[in-house]
């Protein structure tokens, strides 16, 4: 291979994907309804919020991907991580489908993640760390764009309003609220130190051979257990407690991602 076609061939590896340029597309446009006040308002934030949610989920994975190449996993690029495309991830179901489901059934921002990493390929315990931490870190920054305007009062004159539950509210800051719910939930889930999560990811490298040998049976199961446990709700009312916590710390209210919730469920008023 010529040094022309290896550059052509790295070139397609990072092209952005049409898949994610659609995604994008739904996003600015429902964006600008919700915005504005065009059409009918739930099914607006809907789209936002699902749009929204899949973007961060496409960037989340990315960031796995990209640190795992600047780390020493060359092999990322022919996978197509590099391209933002959810189609090319490892697992498209884990990935993409159940998080969505999971957001339409009960607003739970689930944890997405499969991009196979060669681990072989890289060599440091901070290496793999970051490559882990990557991931959440993306949620934790998406949350902080879409809490900060909300908190600030930057969006509170924005042209669209409705009214939900009595309350007649504008619909764009309220969208962004339940959105940024979503990433609150999803980075503090995905930082817990339970096999198959990435907060294990983090902490893995630091442990013991026999303790990791000994742990590795149950990583295929870790998600699986969080969430039996989370439906419990005690767990669950402790879970969104802190959830909500940590966005009244940025001066956004409960009441605001509830009222979110309700716009983005439009198939039920």
């Amino acid at each position: 291979m010529s040094f022309a076609d290896a550059r052509r061939s790295g070139s397609e590896e990072r092209r952005i994907s049409p898949v994610f340029w659609v995604l994008l597309a739904i996003l600015g446009t429902s964006g600008w309804a919700v915005w504005s006040g065009y059409g009918a308002p739930g099914f607006g934030v809907f789209l936002l919020v699902v749009a929204g949610w899949m973007v961060s989920l496409c960037l989340h994975e990315y960031a796995h991907a990209r640190t795992a190449l600047h780390g020493g996993d060359i092999t990322v690029g022919a996978k197509g991580y590099l391209t933002l495309n959810p189609l090319k991830y490892a697992n498209g179901m884990l990935s993409f489908v159940m998080p969505v489901i999971f957001v339409l059934l009960g607003g739970i921002g689930l944890p997405g993640g499969a991009v196979y990493i060669e681990r072989g390929r890289i060599q440091g315990r901070l290496k793999h760390s970051l490559i882990s931490a990557a991931g959440p870190l993306v949620n934790v920054l998406f949350a902080l764009v879409l809490l900060i305007p909300v908190g600030q009062g930057w969006l509170d004159d924005t042209p669209g309003v409705a009214t939900v539950r009595g309350y007649e509210l504008h619909t764009f800051p309220v969208a962004l609220s339940y959105l940024a719910m979503l990433q609150v939930s999803a980075a503090l889930l995905n930082l817990l130190p339970v096999p198959g999560l990435d907060g294990y990811g983090i902490i893995e490298p630091w442990l013991s051979l026999k303790t990791r040998r000994a742990v590795e049976p149950f990583a295929p199961y870790g998600l699986l257990a969080v969430f039996i446990v989370l439906w419990q709700s005690k767990v669950n009312t402790w879970f969104f407690n802190l959830v909500f916590q940590i966005m009244d710390l940025f001066q956004v209210h409960a009441i605001y991602a509830g009222l979110g919730q309700v716009l983005f469920r439009f198939w039920e008023s």
